[in-house]
């Protein structure tokens, strides 16, 4: 077997929905992590395997729960990203509602989809709070570690104690990923990409970003030395100093579109406006922005092309979080052409005809991201609300 690849073995039956469970003598959160919600990204379920594993006998070390839960079944054992369509593009509250309602769903990713949620919920309503949600993925170029998270506060005071550059604002592009879905329950949840798909360096982060969780949820102490180790790996495996990141652009290919990355490009690479990054209908795409491409297509099935990221400085993040704990966005709805979706106020329509003097950067700071309506309304959602607050008060990571 060549070196720099992981050990994937796949077996027609290789995979079970739930790789397996581990439960310390102590107290303790109960930890989710989900790998292979992508069929081509094995990488995730071998770590756990490992981890899993690794742990036996250590119970007494140990406080709360572990779940280790593999995402499409029928796309991993083909090897495949998905086998219709993409799972994890299906956690919509649409979608979610027609399988809670009993809607037949007749497409392979869908089965998997019911079965998955039917787990996670199972979870939701027995296992010991507070819970977090992992979701274990890589990438098709070469990249080093990074998070993604949807921006709520709850999930950047958490992940902040990663040595990992972190990139906001991934909602705002992608309809239906499952980590939104759990994120509008109002949990911990975020995503982690360990390295391009099969290299044994992103089996390795893997399995060190594991450990790193067990230590900031309090799964583990602080002075494991094998946290430790773990921590000073993903340090090591990290060139990008900057924290946050921000995405500010995302080129989306249209169904049956010829589209084609130009080569050499990684994650993180600083870019120019107008540089020319691939073919599109063998049209050349130039980048509208300067910044960093982020997560650039080299593989046969997905829709999105590539990302444009660019870091937020520091004095924007201590103002958004000021903003969103005084609530500023109360105050909005006086304003003409500003209006709460719904008696919940979880989402404001904005009329563009009307109050188009509001920038999406401006709610953005508020906690807000957009999916437009219409030519003249966005809908803006808002994730705050819906944040367990009290339920992670006294985790050591939460007022740190």
């Amino acid at each position: 077997m060549n070196n720099t690849q992981t050990e994937q073995v796949h077996t027609k039956n290789r995979f079970k929905r739930i790789i397996g469970t581990f439960k310390g003598n102590n107290s303790g959160p109960t930890l989710v992590f989900i790998g292979g919600i992508h069929g081509n990204e094995s990488s995730g379920v071998l770590a756990l395997e490992r981890v899993l594993e690794s742990l036996q006998g250590k119970e007494a070390e140990f406080s709360g729960k572990i779940i280790a839960l593999a995402g499409n079944l029928k796309a991993l054992q083909h090897k495949v990203r998905f086998i219709s369509t993409d799972l994890n593009r299906l956690f919509t509250i649409e979608k979610v509602n027609e399988i809670r309602t009993g809607k037949q769903q007749t497409l392979e990713d869908e089965k998997e989809q019911i079965s998955l949620l039917k787990e996670l919920d199972r979870i939701i309503l027995t296992e010991k709070e507070p819970l977090y949600f992992f979701d274990l993925h890589t990438t098709s170029s070469k990249t080093e570690p990074f998070l993604t998270i949807n921006d709520t506060l709850l999930n950047r005071s958490f992940t902040k104690n990663y040595p990992l550059p972190i990139v906001l604002g991934i909602e705002e592009y992608l309809e239906g990923p499952l980590l939104s879905f759990i994120n509008e329950l109002g949990y911990v949840a975020f995503g982690f990409e360990a390295g391009q798909h099969t290299s044994k360096k992103a089996l390795e982060n893997h399995i060190s970003f594991i450990y790193v969780s067990f230590m900031i949820a309090g799964s583990l102490s602080e002075s494991d030395k094998n946290c430790k180790l773990h921590f000073y790996k993903l340090l090591k495996a990290t060139i990008q100093k900057d924290k946050f990141y921000e995405i500010i652009y995302r080129f989306k290919i249209e169904e049956k579109a010829s589209f084609k990355m130009h080569a050499g490009f990684e994650n993180f690479q600083k870019i120019d406006k107008n540089r020319v990054l691939a073919e599109n209908n063998y049209q050349e795409i130039y980048s509208p922005y300067s910044g960093s491409i982020f997560m650039p297509l080299y593989q046969g099935k997905g829709n999105d092309g590539f990302f444009v990221i660019r870091k937020i400085p520091k004095v924007f993040l201590t103002l958004s979080k000021w903003l969103r704990n005084v609530k500023l966005d109360h105050l909005l709805v006086l304003l003409p052409g500003v209006n709460w979706q719904n008696k919940n106020k979880e989402a404001m329509v904005i009329n563009l005809t009307v109050a188009r003097f509001f920038t999406k950067q401006f709610f953005h700071l508020l906690g807000y991201r957009s999916k437009r309506k219409d030519s003249k309304q966005l809908i803006m959602k808002n994730r705050e609300r819906a944040s367990k607050k009290e339920m992670y008060k006294s985790s050591r990571w939460f007022n740190k």
